[in-house]
């Protein structure tokens, strides 16, 4: 259960990253943890990991917006 709890210190202790470098390292971070969840979740189902994985989806995907910048 290590991996849990890196994933809940990650999802409410890491600030928002500030430079391009940082929302990159960010992102990759967050992929990573929450594929490995993954693939915890496919042997227990257990809700309270699937709402993890939500919750880290939400702040990886407010940093790739960031870096893909606004559609023209």
């Amino acid at each position: 259960m290590d991996l849990i709890s890196e994933a809940i210190h990650f999802e409410q202790n890491e600030p928002k990253p500030k430079t391009t470098s940082e929302r990159i390292r960010f992102s990759r971070r967050a992929k990573d943890l929450i594929l490995s969840i993954n693939e915890i979740y496919k042997k227990n189902k257990d809700e309270k990991l699937m709402n993890l994985m939500k919750k880290l989806t939400v702040r990886k995907q407010q940093a790739e917006k960031r870096l893909k910048g606004r559609p023209v």
